[in-house]
């Protein structure tokens, strides 16, 4: 297989994790015999360095030109101290996903039982939890019109949706489920949002056409609650793009780490694939850094670009067996790891490589 693959380091950690999820895709390649072919773009804080813009033109030709993306991180300290910056790095994630139609997020939940008591959660209610997310991508409140009053007192956000944009996102969601145990629960707040009526309405609509596909409605609130009291009751999650970005990151809690969530950002063309964690400023550059949410956001491109299940599924065994023989970096290490097996970025990543190495990977 011949594919062409854009790597957008982007800012903080990013350019470290990235290095290893496409040395990861360099290893499959060779021991499969695909041909990936690479190309490297900016975009965020060193988009603004450069070019002045947080997605340069250039970087949105090359997207569009690739097969699949491999992101790193986006932000600078710099932006969050400073409210009134009119240009941000984080417009640039946002112009992307819209100019390549990318409005489905899908962000698995993927627990390794060797990592149960890297999370604040009890080892007894995490156990067996296996929830992929569908979060809406190019709606919400991030997209609608924003105004200040004059007098600089009163903000606005516009959370909007149109009818399209839920039924699109809501047929992936529920051909996933179809794939799976057959349960959906979106999530909303229909109890007080018009923009979550129109949602639960259409989902209500969409559920028809999936007749052996179990539906729950739940709102935002009490959903935030039970996936900590009960992640196991989630097998697949639908929702509005606001809600879904704050969901993840509690979720990121049940697998340990931000630092071991991947994701991928689909719609009708060109994939885009993403570790859920920020730039971490604090750490960047002193090989901190978990690279795993990376490696495994490679394994889903594999999976979902190029269809590729055997080669994704080789990558998430050998984390499981660097996971298994007590590796660990800082972020995911507890009390039991031992002081030798704690790794920095460039360690866990030539560990994974090892791993993947062995003939008979199982």
């Amino acid at each position: 297989m011949k594919k062409h693959i854009l790597v957008i380091p982007g800012d903080g950690i990013g350019p470290e994790v990235t290095a290893w999820g496409k040395a990861v895709l360099e290893q499959i390649a060779s021991q499969y015999g695909h041909e990936f072919t690479y190309d490297e773009a900016l975009m965020g804080h060193a988009g603004i360095e450069a070019t002045g813009n947080p997605l340069p033109d250039e970087t949105l030709e090359k997207a569009k030109a690739s097969d699949a993306i491999l992101f790193g991180a986006i932000g600078h300290i710099k932006y969050d101290n400073d409210p009134s910056a009119k240009v941000r790095p984080e417009q640039g994630l946002l112009k992307i996903r819209k100019e390549l139609g990318l409005y489905a997020n899908l962000r698995p939940i993927m627990l390794f039982d060797e990592l149960l008591d890297a999370s604040s959660l009890k080892p007894a209610v995490l156990r067996g939890t296996d929830i992929l997310f569908f979060r809406e991508l190019t709606g919400d409140v991030y997209f609608g019109e924003k105004s200040r009053s004059e007098d600089r007192n009163t903000a606005s956000d516009l959370m909007i949706y149109h009818r399209y944009e839920v039924e699109r996102i809501a047929h992936k969601a529920y051909q996933a489920a179809q794939a799976r145990s057959k349960r959906l629960c979106s999530v909303d707040k229909a109890n007080v949002l018009e923009s979550s009526r129109l949602w639960r309405e259409v989902v209500q609509e969409i559920a028809k056409q999936y007749p052996d596909v179990e539906t729950e409605h739940m709102f935002i609130d009490n959903a935030a609650m039970q996936l900590v009291k009960n992640p196991k009751k989630f097998d697949v999650v639908l929702t509005a793009n606001l809600f879904g970005d704050i969901l993840t990151d509690e979720a990121s809690q049940i697998a340990g780490s931000m630092g071991m969530l991947a994701s991928a950002s689909v719609g009708d063309g060109t994939g885009f694939f993403e570790p859920i964690h920020g730039s971490a400023h604090d750490i960047a550059g002193q090989d901190k850094a978990n690279p795993l949410a990376s490696i495994l956001s490679v394994a889903l491109m594999l999976e979902i670009s190029f269809g590729l299940k055997d080669e994704a599924k080789r990558i998430t065994t050998a984390i499981d067996h660097v996971l298994k023989a007590g590796y660990r970096t800082g972020d995911i290490a507890d009390t039991l790891t031992q002081p030798d097996k704690i790794l920095g970025t460039k360690a866990m990543g030539e560990m994974v490589l090892q791993f993947l190495s062995k003939p008979a990977l199982t």
